[in-house]
């Protein structure tokens, strides 16, 4: 008698056969028949017929590959020699390979790691001499003079009358010529907001600059006396009974050391009550000490040091404007406009900013010895990393002559444009000068405008020859700077003091000329209209308004100049 079966029949009265294991498995699930009769009953397959590979006729190979497969497919824990396996069967490939046909796998070199200033030039130059669509750019350079509004200077003076001196207030300008300008000007703001006497500055003898001069080998300073008169009390020296106080020797007198940038009421909270009690101080260094953020009063004293207390000595004041006279002289066929360019490609400048040019050896060795002269062991400290690439990139690097060149043929000056370079001794300047006049053989320095009588009295003073340089970097149609630094933002400043607020100074974005100096595929016009676009923004960025953290020395807009027109002001609201 059967069991008794709660599965629904399925038309057979006997229960089916439980299936084997090995049948239920996915594996040989295919390889399983059914009856003819349609019986739930199944055969067990052979071994032979489960592993028969398909297609008899195939090669050795592939029935060699079929059995190993199915002792893995029974043997599952085979597959823990897997990795060997397969190191094995590279192993065995390699050994077949020929390695004179393996392909080379050439890097190609990081941004800014190579100076390929020159092949762009070789490869520009051909379309650059060529191109005579953009003559005569310099008369119509700026397009945006005027568009805020002209400016003009309005510097109120006091009308005198002192109270009693607070004391004197002796200080030393350091660094090269502007740096110290900045300390003269700051000086005479801080003496006239503590109602102190300025001493006549003292320069501070710097071991890279090495010029011994005094204030008044570079200024006029019987004018910058006057000019001050009834603003700020100027000496030049300190009187004996106040001297005699400290045995006349100044290393005697209390000197404060004050951080940079310091606030105007630091100097009143301060300084003021020392003055008071020794009637005589001294701050050195001095450079850099006022924040540029101050209250009117002392921004006006900025203002009327800077633009018009500070001329160059007679001789200086000389033998610039005559050089300028002979630019325009030479500019007669642009209507005795020039450009003049601030290059800083000097050895020590090269030096200081690690970049790498195409000099090879050479040029490392001497860039080396001049870190190690000027900066001993500064470069070489253990675990610093220097990234010329990175640097290049980042547009630090110094313009190089060429580049220069470049920039400016794109911006749409011919050869036909005359030149002022206003520069200290370009390293190795007869390779790197090459190009520069040849795509401006007009250009001109101090040393080829001068004769050598004429330069004898200022020869090995650096600020006396930077000083010559600004005067007639003062009084072209266009400046160029290419490279930050004290030198442009005072010529900034200044020229927008002169020309109606606008600085009339192209300013580049190095950033993307490094980019556009490292593409070895840009043609002539694709350059050319990047360099017009440099220009252009230049020019919309003449005219600025300081703001509170700005330097006045480069913004004296609105601190010391007003608008030439009142109507201006309400229209023109919106670039305040």
């Amino acid at each position: 008698m059967h069991a008794y079966n709660r599965l629904p029949s399925s038309g057979h009265s006997s229960p089916s056969t439980p299936s084997s294991p090995r049948s239920r498995s996915p594996r040989l699930r295919g390889t399983t028949n059914s009856n003819s009769g349609g019986g739930s009953g199944r055969v067990k397959p052979s071994s032979a017929a489960r592993f028969t590979p398909p297609g008899a006729h195939r090669t050795l190979a592939h029935r060699l590959a079929w059995l190993i497969l199915s002792v893995l497919l029974r043997r599952q824990g085979i597959f823990l020699f897997a990795p060997l396996l397969y190191i094995a069967g590279m192993l065995f490939y390699m050994g077949t390979v020929s390695f004179d046909v393996v392909p080379i796998i050439r890097h190609r070199p990081a941004p800014g790691s190579l100076y390929r200033s020159p092949q762009l030039y070789a490869k520009l130059r051909p379309e650059m001499d060529s191109d005579n669509s953009t003559a005569h750019a310099i008369s119509t350079i700026w397009k945006n003079s005027y568009r805020g509004g002209e400016w003009r200077p309005c510097i109120n003076k006091s009308s005198g009358g002192f109270p009693e001196s607070n004391g004197y207030l002796y200080i030393e300008a350091n660094g090269g010529l502007n740096q110290q300008r900045t300390s003269i000007c700051n000086a005479v703001a801080v003496a006239g907001y503590l109602n102190a006497t300025l001493v006549i500055p003292h320069f501070h003898f710097h071991s890279i600059w090495r010029d011994p001069s005094k204030f008044g080998d570079i200024y006029d300073e019987e004018f910058f006396v006057k000019t001050l008169a009834s603003d700020v009390r100027v000496v030049n020296k300190i009187p004996d009974y106040v001297m005699q106080r400290f045995d006349y020797n100044m290393s005697n007198v209390y000197n404060f050391r004050i951080k940079a940038w310091s606030s105007i009421s630091y100097y009143r909270d301060t300084v003021l009550p020392k003055l008071l009690e020794e009637k005589l101080i001294r701050i050195s260094p001095f450079a850099n000490r006022l924040s540029f953020d101050a209250p009117p009063t002392v921004q006006r004293l900025r203002c009327l040091a800077n633009y018009e207390a500070l001329r160059f000595s007679n001789s200086i004041l000389s033998l610039g404007e005559t050089l300028v006279s002979r630019m325009k002289e030479r500019s007669a066929n642009n209507s005795g406009k020039y450009i003049s360019v601030h290059l800083r490609f000097e050895e020590d400048m090269v030096a200081f900013s690690c970049c790498i040019y195409d000099g090879g050896e050479e040029e490392k060795r001497d860039m080396d010895a001049a870190r190690e002269r000027g900066w001993k062991g500064k470069f070489t400290k253990p675990g610093r990393v220097i990234r010329p690439g990175a640097i290049r990139i980042n547009g630090k690097c110094p313009l190089t002559p060429l580049e220069v060149g470049l920039m400016l043929r794109g911006m749409g000056f011919d050869k036909t444009t005359s030149i002022y370079l206003a520069s200290g001794k370009i390293y190795d300047s007869e390779r790197h000068m090459k190009p520069l006049l040849e795509m401006f053989p007009l250009l001109q320095t101090k040393e080829m405008l001068a004769s050598p009588e004429e330069l004898a009295p200022f020869q090995n003073y650096s600020s006396r020859m930077a000083a010559i340089d600004y005067t007639v970097c003062l009084h072209s149609e266009v400046f160029v700077t290419t490279q930050g630094g004290n030198f442009p933002h005072f010529l900034l400043g200044h020229r927008r003091y002169l020309y109606g607020g606008h600085s009339r100074t192209i300013r580049p974005d190095k950033r993307k000329l490094a980019l556009l100096y490292d593409n070895p595929n840009i043609g002539w016009r694709s350059f050319k209209r990047q360099m017009l676009n440099i220009r252009a923004h230049s020019d919309s960025k003449g005219i600025e308004i300081k703001r509170p953290n700005d330097s006045i020395y480069s913004f004296p807009c609105p601190d010391c100049m007003c608008r030439s027109n009142k109507t201006e002001d309400s229209r023109s609201s919106s670039v305040t």
